[in-house]
């Protein structure tokens, strides 16, 4: 496991790719587990992430687009596996694949309120991390948001396809790598120590996109 601290390197790479239709299939089923509907279990999730009030929303790697259902109107998905993002159409979403988002009205600087990745930078490096939320913070208004939702020990350590580990520390670091205004970061649903032993505990964090420093005003000439 690679970590922005201290935890120890894992020396293998995943063997199992997040752009086939194996991965969609297999977030589908999860997602739509019979227990899971019963039980409503995505409900504290689903409050954690509309009381951020995100306003209109690029959800970045967006999978099956569960998010998109908790997100405000005029949001929009986002993300490189094609098969998710037919199973999020399916269910009335708008999303799109990366070429198809590029080529999209949406594409357009300052479109959007806030960007949203939940377990999405703990799939890549560092380096590969900050190139693919740097490349969409164009289309986030001056003074948007930009959360940030990942796995904590045993959520990371139970998919294959994870490869970098996100503490609050390192979130903080890489906002601000980014330009970011990061805020505190936070456990969710339980305090962090829980994340040990409680697969789907989380570490949340929201920054801010700073104002753009203004060019001071030109002196006038004097005759």
């Amino acid at each position: 496991m690679v970590t922005g601290t201290s935890c120890p390197l894992r020396l293998w790479l995943p063997s199992v790719s997040t752009e086939g239709r194996d991965y969609a299939e297999r977030l589908r089923a999860k997602q739509n587990a019979p227990w899971k509907k019963a039980l409503d279990v995505q409900r504290p999730y689903r409050r954690n992430l509309q009381r951020q009030e995100l306003g209109r929303t690029l959800d970045v790697g967006c999978g099956i687009g569960r998010q998109l259902a908790w997100l405000a109107p005029g949001s929009v998905g986002v993300d490189h596996n094609e098969h998710s993002v037919a199973v999020a159409r399916q269910a009335g979403h708008t999303a799109y694949t990366v070429e198809e988002f590029l080529a999209s009205e949406h594409a357009q600087a300052g479109t959007f309120d806030s960007m949203v990745l939940s377990h999405v930078v703990e799939h890549m490096d560092w380096d590969d991390g900050i190139r693919l939320v740097g490349s969409y913070l164009s289309y986030i208004r001056t003074g948007g948001r930009v959360m940030f939702i990942v796995p904590q020990e045993v959520g990371f350590r139970s998919d294959e396809t994870h490869v970098l580990f996100f503490d609050g520390d390192d979130l903080v670091r890489f906002s601000r790598e980014l330009g970011l205004e990061p805020g505190r970061p936070w456990s969710f649903p339980f305090p962090r120590a829980t994340g040990k032993v409680f697969i789907y505990n989380e570490t949340n964090l929201v920054a801010r996109i700073p104002p753009t420093p203004t060019e001071p005003p030109a002196v006038a000439q004097q005759d």
